[in-house]
């Protein structure tokens, strides 16, 4: 699985090769297209494009890194010939292809093979209204040129919130006769829409599409978004009349399209705009201190007084650790009975003294696990949280939660996104308790765990009233608060989304990582030397973003590994120095497979070949909270034992 562009949600990468063979296996989006259609609802059928298909895609394993995917064009194509000639057979009048690839830096052979795919699906589409959506960027001027040239069809979508620049290639040349749906309503986030704005760019659009050919539209599918407002019983009244899910915004949606035909409801604009003039002055969104605090960042690079090896070697004289210490990421098995207790807190339904009872004991239980484990560098298991992002945000201000915004993120699985809404500080400290406690427990080092501020950015709906990085840093100085009140043997400090927040264009890498990597910089750069700074981060991909990575200038970074065939560990054979502590993930913690002690031990020789001894942590690739115990120990028992033997080894050899 990986992330769909630069949102939450997962999709699975086909892996392909020369010898692939497709077929027309899944028949959902026609029997889907009936289902609607028998009960008395016509739908336009959606597909993701051939080109994207195959973009989105990689070479499977065996296969040549330079295997070209566009190369299978051609045997893919009289698969979706089958699938729309069926569809119109079911009586289809639309179809939508999403090929949101075009937003991306693409070549001219990617471009060109956009031109041939749908000249050769051209008869095939006849008869039908054919919409190609693209979304999450601006559509580059040459992707631009090549989508409004394609052969057979009808209508193009573009996202008029992230890709406002578009505005201006539609304007300065759109091809007659053709519908734009254009995305003015946001699909990604929950705020509501300004209407009047939207309205304004609709009848400026109307002069250049015309009025017969202009389609009112969201920026993008609404599965990026929570449901319904409806569901949401808690949120006062003030906060929940600036937000509109995914039912709101279709109303919005209807209410931009019947404006634009002359039946404009004044009351829902009137309504509209009391809410914007209500969020804009709300006392609950500003905060003086913290605006303050944050003007003052400007101008200051925020590093450590020291350099990463003079720190390291400060920090190996106060801990004392063996060569290849073993650490864990963070968070342990959350059991059934983990998950009531707090369950049953939440709902005062017990004392916090028996709350606190009963998670001092599960700490304790993580802690003398580890010892006899002999693991070198402890945590505490984070058996008090219920999501690495969420226990953050309730207890900071500036963040409102939903009982049911729920946003699928794969499969079955959903995540609860907090919503930014104001300034963001920490009124009181977050962890030091729990920390402080666990602590108590031994006598080896013990991370105190806290979530980074591109990361509590990146899996939050964020405000849309100043740039994201205004938000990032303010919530880097409230991160910081903390880690002067943890200040410790070490503090980890999470930042598993910093990659996914990368902008689309290559153009906007360097200032998306600059502000992220700062804010970084800024949660720790006042710890004393000794106190050693650990992130982690997962989701592979990293090679291209390595020297940011550096940048961050942490002590010690975990990263995951092993899930991506150790894809890592090539930008190490390609000659990147690294100085500080890197911990690439031994095994797949994705999987219930418990791997052997001598599979442990060769990814350890392999990362040996490439990286010194005195600065490789081993670990495995990610959080243990979705595994279970019977899982967990006997993994944990043969990474150990894997880190002994080679210690073993080099002992010998020297």
């Amino acid at each position: 699985m990986t992330k769909w562009f630069d949102t939450n949600y997962h999709f699975i990468v086909p892996e392909l090769g020369p010898s692939t063979k497709f077929s027309y296996a899944s028949h959902k989006a026609v029997s889907e297209y009936k289902e609607a259609k028998v009960l008395g609802i016509d739908t336009a059928p959606v597909l993701i494009g051939p080109v994207s298909y195959l973009l989105l895609s990689k070479p499977a394993k065996g296969v040549e890194k330079s295997f070209s995917l566009l190369s299978l064009l051609g045997s893919i194509l009289p698969i979706y010939k089958e699938v729309v000639i069926e569809l119109k057979a079911a009586g289809a009048s639309w179809i939508q292809f999403d090929e949101p690839t075009l937003v991306k830096d693409l070549d001219a052979h990617e471009l060109a093979a956009f031109a041939s795919a749908y000249a050769e699906l051209e008869l095939a589409l006849s008869g039908l209204n054919v919409l190609i959506e693209t979304y999450f960027a601006d559509i580059p001027a040459e992707s631009y040129k090549t989508l409004t040239s394609l052969s057979g069809v009808t209508a193009y979508g573009f996202d008029l919130i992230r890709g406002a620049k578009t505005l201006d290639l539609i304007r300065s040349s759109f091809p007659s006769g053709k519908y734009l749906f254009a995305g003015v309503v946001d699909g990604r986030n929950i705020w509501a829409d300004d209407l009047a704005a939207s309205l304004s760019t609709l009848q400026s659009l109307e002069a250049v599409a015309g009025k017969d050919k202009l389609v009112v539209s969201t920026s993008c599918s609404l599965m990026h978004t929570a449901v319904d407002l409806v569901n949401e019983a808690k949120l006062d009244d003030e906060i929940k009349s600036w937000l509109a899910f995914a039912a709101q915004k279709v109303v919005e949606v209807n209410a931009l399209a019947k404006a634009l035909a002359g039946q404009k409801d004044e009351a829902y604009f009137a309504a509209n705009v009391a809410a914007l003039a209500s969020r804009k002055s709300s006392p609950r969104v500003t905060n003086e201190e913290v605006q303050k605090v944050v003007a003052a960042l400007k101008g200051s690079d925020h590093r450590r007084a020291t350099n990463v090896s003079a720190r390291l070697d400060a920090q190996q004289k106060k801990l004392n650790l063996a060569v290849l210490p073993t650490t864990t990421i963070g968070s342990f098995p959350q059991t059934m009975e983990l998950r009531r207790v707090r369950r049953e807190y939440k709902a005062k339904k017990i004392s916090e003294e028996e709350y606190v009872s009963a998670i001092k004991e599960e700490i304790s239980k993580v802690v003398k696990i580890q010892e006899e484990l002999d693991i070198d560098v402890l945590v505490h298991g984070e058996p008090e949280r219920n999501d690495m992002v969420e226990y953050f945000g309730e207890q900071l201000s500036g963040f409102a939660f939903t009982d049911n915004g729920w946003v699928q993120s794969y499969g079955s699985r959903c995540v609860k996104p907090p919503i930014i809404y104001g300034d963001v500080g920490r009124p009181n400290p977050m962890t030091v308790f729990w920390s402080k406690m666990a602590q108590s427990m031994t006598s080896r080092p013990m991370k105190g765990m806290l979530t980074g501020p591109a990361t509590i950015l990146n899996w939050s709906f964020v405000r849309n009233d100043q740039p994201r990085f205004e938000t990032c840093y303010q919530i880097a100085l409230a991160i910081k608060k903390e880690v002067e009140d943890l200040e410790a043997a070490g503090i980890q400090i999470d930042e598993a989304a910093l990659r996914e927040g990368l902008p689309l264009r290559k153009s906007e890498h360097a200032f998306y990582l600059d502000w992220a990597v700062h804010s970084f910089r800024i949660t720790n750069c006042g710890v004393q030397d000794t106190t050693q700074i650990h992130t982690h981060m997962c989701y592979s991909n990293f090679n291209d973003i390595i020297h940011s990575i550096i940048d961050m200038d942490a002590d010690v970074i975990t990263i995951e590994n092993s899930r991506s065939d150790e894809k890592l560990l090539s930008v190490f054979h390609e000659g990147v120095k690294y100085g500080a502590g890197i911990g690439p993930g031994v095994y797949d913690i994705h999987s219930p497979r418990i791997p052997t002690t001598e599979e442990i031990a060769d990814r350890i020789n392999k990362m040996l070949a490439v990286l010194d001894t005195n600065i490789l942590w081993v670990n495995p690739d990610c959080g243990l909270k979705t595994r279970k115990y019977t899982e967990v120990k006997p993994a944990l028992t043969n990474m150990v034992s894997a880190t002994k033997l080679i210690r073993t080894q080099l002992a010998s050899a020297k």
